[in-house]
């Protein structure tokens, strides 16, 4: 059961933008980041919510979308998420967040899997016009961005060829295809 939902956990890139993340999802999936594990117990981290088509529209031109997929900009209007999470480390608490917001935004994008919709855990973006867009105060050390909605992709796993090629890439039905390591590639016998 729970390697159906990890499997199911991919990075979604298009979603059915029309389809409403109600804030009260929202604050659900954040408090699973809450209750997830935190170094040294911490928990530095803060979070903005954004499920309204102006916010939105701020936060998206922040992002970049798929390093692999070259000549695709990123989605479109109409297939862009319905709601962002964007990820803060609070300095007055500490500077070093470690590998908090991975775990955090992992638990958000499996509780969003759980409840039918899907999300893609952003890091290539740009900082500082987020900070820009949304006045978050420089207390805050902006981590990552969320995006979440109802999925409008299909995810394929693969496993990896043997030209070793770990890209990820689209077939001509628009399918998302993510190849993965075979088991007895990545573990050791020293």
């Amino acid at each position: 059961m729970l390697e159906d939902l990890i499997r199911k956990t991919r990075s979604c890139r298009r979603f059915h933008q029309d389809a409403v993340v109600d804030q009260e999802t929202l604050i659900g999936l954040v408090n699973l980041a809450r209750l997830s594990p935190s170094g040294e117990n911490l928990q530095p981290l803060k979070y903005i919510l954004s499920n309204e088509p102006q916010k939105n529209a701020r936060i998206f031109p922040c992002l970049a979308w798929a390093r692999h997929l070259k000549d695709w900009p990123g989605p479109v209007e109409g297939e862009r998420p319905a709601a962002y999470i964007v990820i803060l480390g609070d300095t007055e608490i500490t500077r070093n967040f470690g590998v908090d917001h991975g775990i955090a935004g992992h638990s958000i994008l499996m509780g969003a899997r759980e409840k039918g919709l899907a999300g893609c855990m952003i890091g290539n973006l740009n900082r500082e016009k987020l900070r820009k867009a949304l006045n978050i105060p420089k207390r805050y050390e902006v981590l990552l961005v969320l995006a979440i909605g109802k999925p409008r992709e299909t995810i394929y796993i693969e496993t990896v060829g043997p030209d070793n090629d770990t890209r990820y890439w689209r077939d001509k039905d628009g399918g998302h295809h993510v190849p993965k390591r075979d088991l007895n590639d990545i573990i050791l016998d020293l």
